[in-house]
């Protein structure tokens, strides 16, 4: 790394990124708790990998600003595992991860990502908003009115002070606002503190105590290859995300990578796997972060807070950390892709609405993704294959065709490639010229088969010209009315 990089990463932002790193760190505590809890964890399993993870990906990552740690998506995968064979299986199962995500990178899996169409990462978006907005529910039910007062001036806060100023994030005077009123008028409202114990020391490095063996391997790798799998997807998807929110790019394999070594350094800490957080990571862009200073001091500054300022951040009221992921929530969702529902193709909405659907429905983003890129490459297919034509030309005073292919042919457009000949027709030469078409499977050379078989057997001359090399290779390779042509060829001498 070259000292132009250094500064741009590190120094280019410094404020900004100090003051949106703290923005971050002070929402990630009532998360990591949270996450601690549905995996079936000490509260401080999550908050040690949260910490651990930022300050590791801060300088491991691919991604400047992007915002990684223990999330739900993850902590869903774990729980099973928990409540099975315990809590060291799980950071022997957090090492695993990370040592396949690191694999992923090194084999550039990271760019895969171009295979995820612009629907599917809007479907992607939506869902992540949505499921951050229902995830505030539970803290606006049965509550005083006082709950929905508070929750009503931190979003009024957040909104309104960037028109007084800009130079502090409106989330940070929100949390700091509500949080003084709160304790002034000793409001009986949720806090922090009534989510969880907060540590009171500092992590200590260990290994997992399991046994290094074949059936422990057994165990862990079901549940390792699927967090590495659901992980790197996450992070894939919230790096584009962040790409496109800062105009910038970034390497997905590093961070891929990166994101496995966090990982590691999670598991040798005490802590589960984790992966990058959109809603972390909106709030860090929106906060003013850009660079990787956020990301390292988001993780060190929730160390301080967890172990050293513990009392007085078990004070902050859930409401005020409730206001900011409305905010996020309302910031993350593409309000576009709703007037756009009948501007764009029908194909193109219909798979962002089964991506949100699907990831809302089963909380489960890597079977939304995955729905998403189904539905996105059949509808292509049946696009390209619809391009396919063939025409048809006389000669030899009609005794011959000439037929013209033009388009792809694959397994979608085959059969209406079969169908595009007369076999009929009394002729005493055929000529198929594929200049103008590409080959591209096993489907489309048997294809070719059929039809040339066919006019064979009715005593048509058939001749194939015209065509590509790589349309050559696989005719050669499969095809069999080339090999029909010369075994006739040698029974005939």
């Amino acid at each position: 790394m070259n000292l132009q990089n250094i500064r741009r990463d590190w120094l280019s932002n410094v404020r900004g990124d100090l003051l949106a790193g703290t923005v971050v760190a002070l929402a990630l505590i009532p998360e990591a708790i949270a996450f601690s809890i549905i995996a079936g964890v000490d509260p401080k399993v999550g908050l040690y990998a949260s910490f651990c993870i930022a300050v590791v990906i801060a300088f491991s990552g691919g991604r400047p600003g992007m915002i990684s740690a223990a999330t739900g998506a993850m902590a869903l995968v774990m729980a099973g595992l928990v409540k099975e064979h315990g809590l060291q299986y799980l950071l022997a199962a957090s090492a695993l991860t990370g040592l396949l995500q690191i694999g992923a990178g090194l084999l550039k899996l990271g760019t895969l990502m171009r295979f995820v169409s612009r629907s599917v990462v809007t479907g992607f978006v939506n869902a992540l908003a949505i499921l951050i907005f229902l995830a505030q529910v539970p803290e606006l039910v049965n509550v005083p009115w006082s709950v929905y007062a508070m929750v009503a001036g931190g979003l009024g806060i957040i909104y309104l002070f960037p028109r007084v100023t800009k130079a502090v994030p409106s989330p940070l005077v929100c949390i700091v606002v509500l949080t003084a009123v709160s304790m002034v008028l000793g409001l009986d409202i949720r806090t922090v503190g009534d989510m969880g114990a907060l540590p009171d020391s500092l992590p200590v490095f260990l290994l997992p105590d399991v046994p290094f063996n074949l059936e422990t391997l057994r165990i862990i790798f079901p549940y390792s290859i699927t967090l590495a799998v659901v992980g790197l997807l996450e992070s894939m998807m919230t790096a584009a995300i962040v790409d496109e929110m800062t105009d910038t790019d970034s390497n997905k394999s590093r961070e891929c990578v990166g994101q496995g070594v966090s990982n590691i350094a999670s598991s040798l800490l005490g802590g589960m796997a984790g992966c990058a957080m959109i809603g972390q990571s909106v709030i860090n862009v929106k906060s003013g972060g850009r660079g990787r200073l956020s990301t390292l001091f988001a993780g060190g500054f929730l160390l301080v807070l967890v172990v050293f300022l513990g009392d007085w951040v078990k004070q902050i009221p859930m409401a005020a950390l409730v206001a900011v992921m409305v905010m996020v929530s309302i910031g993350t969702f593409n309000w576009a892709s709703i007037r756009n529902l009948r501007r764009h193709p029908p194909s193109s909405s219909i798979v962002m609405l089964a991506t949100v659907a699907v990831v809302v429905a089963t909380h489960d983003l890597a079977k939304g993704v995955f729905v998403g890129v189904l539905l996105s490459g059949i509808f292509f297919a049946q696009k390209v294959g619809r391009v396919l034509r063939v025409q048809s030309q006389p000669f030899d005073e009609g005794k011959g065709l000439t037929y013209t292919v033009y388009g792809q042919v694959f397994f979608v457009s085959a059969e209406s490639f079969a169908r595009s000949f007369d076999f009929k027709a009394p002729l005493q030469s055929v000529r198929i010229d594929v200049s103008h078409a590409h080959f591209w499977d096993i489907t489309a050379v048997y294809a070719l088969d059929k039809v040339v078989m066919k006019f064979r057997r009715q005593g048509t001359a058939v001749e194939v010209v015209g065509m590509s090399e790589a349309t050559s290779t696989m005719v050669d390779k499969f095809g069999l009315h080339q090999k029909a042509t010369a075994a006739e060829g040698v029974a005939g001498h």
